[in-house]
This record gives C-alpha cells, structure tokens and sequence, in this order.
C-alpha cells in the first residue's frame, strides 16, 4: 500500500471546434483535483494541433481566454517524451493516467485513445471503438437501432452524394424523413453546424454550412418533446444519475448559444418525471452505454415523446461539458456524488479499466 500521488496528465484544447469548451472544462477539473491525492501534469494541444507540455500554457491562456487557476494549483512540468510511441519511456516521465479533456473531432472520437493505447498508458473515458461510435452520429444510431433502442429517424449523406446528385438527395429527404427536420454534421458535438429545415426551402443552404465541419450529414427527424438528460458512470457495474430537463428560451432548439450564453436556457434538476418513465429511461441509458462498448462516463440526451411518453434517445455523449455548472456534474451533484469525488470516480475507472486490459495475452507460446 502506498501513498504516493498519482500523476495525472489533464489533456484539453485539441483542433477541434470545441477548442474554448474544452479549455473552460480542463481549467474547472484542474481547479477542483485535490492535490493531496494528485500530481497535475497539463498538456495543451492547440487549435493548429500543437502539443505543448508544461505551466508556460497557462501563462497564454490565462492572458487570452481570462480564465484563471486557483493560486494552489501546483502545475508541473512534464516532458513530452511520454508522447512518442518509438522512444524509451523513463517511469518517472510517464503520467500513470491521462485525463483526456477534449470535445469534437481529435480527441472524443477514439483518435487520442488510440494513441494512449499505442503507449499503454491509463486514460479516463472510453475506449477507441467506442469513443468512436460515439461521435459519429450515423454508426452510433445504426448500433443503437440493431440492438432496438428507438431513436429518430435518421438519413446519412456524404459529401460525394450531394456534389454528386443533390436532387435526389433532397427527394429522399422528403420522402423518407420530412419536415421538419435536423440537419447535423455526423462529427460535431455542442450544436456546432446544426439547422432546422421547416420546408425544403432551407434545405441546401443547411446541408452546405453542416459540410464546413465534416464530410458526412445526418438527417433526422424532428421530435416533439421533452429533452431530457442524464448521466451514466461506471465500467461493468453502471450507476445512473437523476435525470435532468432542458428548456431553451427564445430558440428553436438547444443549440450552442443556448448551451453557452448565459439566460439562454433553463436546467431543471431532477426533472418532474412520472417513475415509470424514469425506469425506462434508466434502462435506455444502460442498453446504449453498453451497446456502444462504453466505459467510464457519458450523459445519455433523450426526448420524453409528447404523445405517448416514450422514450426516444437522441444520443450518447462520451464527453460532455464537465465544468461545475454543466449538465453531467449538475446531475450527479443532485444524485451525491460532489464535482471532486466525480473527478476522482472517473480516474479511478480508468485505471481500472486499463488493469483489466493487462490481463490480454498477446502472445500464443506462453
């Protein structure tokens, strides 16, 4: 038994669209982890995809985004050769886990767990394949669908397709999806690219600006009804929060003004829900999380369906916003479980998770 710290290298930033998401989260957690526990290693990866190690990061960020780290946060310095997959790794140089806290494209989508697994090295969250299933909207809901939990209906298009032949692309939307309808960029999280069509008349001026930010759209149905939230935590043995309820105000839906802008919605936590739609909704939440080959945490967004109360999962998070006042620590505040025992849960997760990987054998003459 020791008491030595853990070293933790709090990874944020990332070239992705949710760049200022991911510093806002990283400063939160990095603020609330108890230092007697923990050693902080920061890394930031930059908007152009640069990785910078060590405290001289916090310099910048602090100056730009006037954000600022508690006077105890004990930053350390850390040397980025733990990062190169080729070069030997120096125990004392190597985090014992990475807590990946990024949002989007390169880093929630299995691209960085990639590399950790590569390194063999513990991070928080989940895995490659299902950080990957994730993020991509049209694999997350065609694995949702096999395993028969209902969703919206849904139309994948590619990039080739609407150069190709946007004419038939719009006529099937009409008529296999109708309006109205979404329209996403299948890699994006916090709103990032979304429309609503009321009409056809939108139509392609919302496909075009979704194609800025990936080169596959989603399609979906539009469903009238409560949003609700909640959080899953856990490996194997998964625990599920209270749910919570979104109102947005003077929007159309819940996009990134509304998540991001002060006034521009309404928490509601726990929702007023009836128990038997919270049941089912606590069993959704689970069949997904494992149907994605989840691990560590996710919040689970769904729709209370206005006309028959039915649950309808929207999607699956592997990395929501996780500063104090976001969604995913508010519904686990309310359930007990405080912001720095949530930190600490997901760490411990992760190291758990990573332990029982050890075990594969990779080798048939042993």
């Amino acid at each position: 038994m020791t008491n030595e710290k853990k070293k933790v290298a709090v990874l944020y930033g990332g070239k992705s669209t949710e760049y200022e998401i991911s510093l806002l989260t990283a400063f939160s957690v990095i603020n609330a982890m108890d230092r007697s526990k923990y050693r902080i290693f920061p890394v930031h990866i930059r908007q152009n995809g640069q990785w910078v190690a060590g405290s001289e990061i916090t310099k910048q960020l602090t100056s730009k985004d006037q954000l600022l780290l508690n006077e105890n946060a004990q930053l350390e310095e850390q040397s980025e050769h733990w990062l190169a997959p080729s070069a030997p790794i120096a125990k004392a140089n190597q985090p014992d886990i990475v807590f990946p806290l990024l949002h989007g494209p390169n880093g929630e989508d299995g691209t960085v767990q990639g590399l950790f697994e590569l390194l063999n090295i513990a991070y928080v969250g989940s895995g490659v394949a299902g950080s990957a299933t994730g993020m991509d909207k049209v694999m997350m809901k065609d694995i949702l669908k096999t395993h028969q939990i209902p969703g919206p209906d849904y139309l994948s298009v590619s990039r080739y397709q609407w150069e190709n032949d946007a004419p038939s692309v719009i006529l099937e939307i009409k008529n296999s999806i109708g309006y109205p309808c979404f329209i996403k960029p299948a890699n994006c999280g916090s709103s990032v690219g979304i429309s609503q069509c009321l009409s056809e008349t939108g139509i392609s001026a919302a496909i075009t600006d979704a194609f800025r930010f990936d080169t596959k759209v989603i399609v979906e149905e539009k469903v009238s009804g409560r949003e609700i939230e909640c959080g899953v935590i856990g490996n194997h043995d998964l625990s599920v929060s209270v749910p919570g309820e979104i109102i947005t105000k003077d929007a159309a839906f819940y996009d990134y003004q509304s998540k991001y802008q002060e006034g521009k919605s309404t928490l509601i936590i726990p929702a007023d829900l009836p128990d038997k739609v919270v049941a089912e909704l606590e069993d959704v939440a689970r069949r997904a999380f494992m149907a994605l080959n989840l691990s560590g945490l996710a919040r689970v967004d769904v729709f209370v369906r206005d006309k028959d109360h039915k649950i309808i999962l929207n999607e699956v998070n592997t990395m929501p916003g996780f500063t104090q006042f976001s969604m995913f620590p508010l519904l686990w505040k309310h359930t007990g479980v405080s912001y720095r025992q949530l930190i600490e849960k997901l760490i411990d997760l992760g190291l758990e998770r990573h332990r029982e990987k050890q075990t594969i054998q990779y080798r048939i003459d042993k």
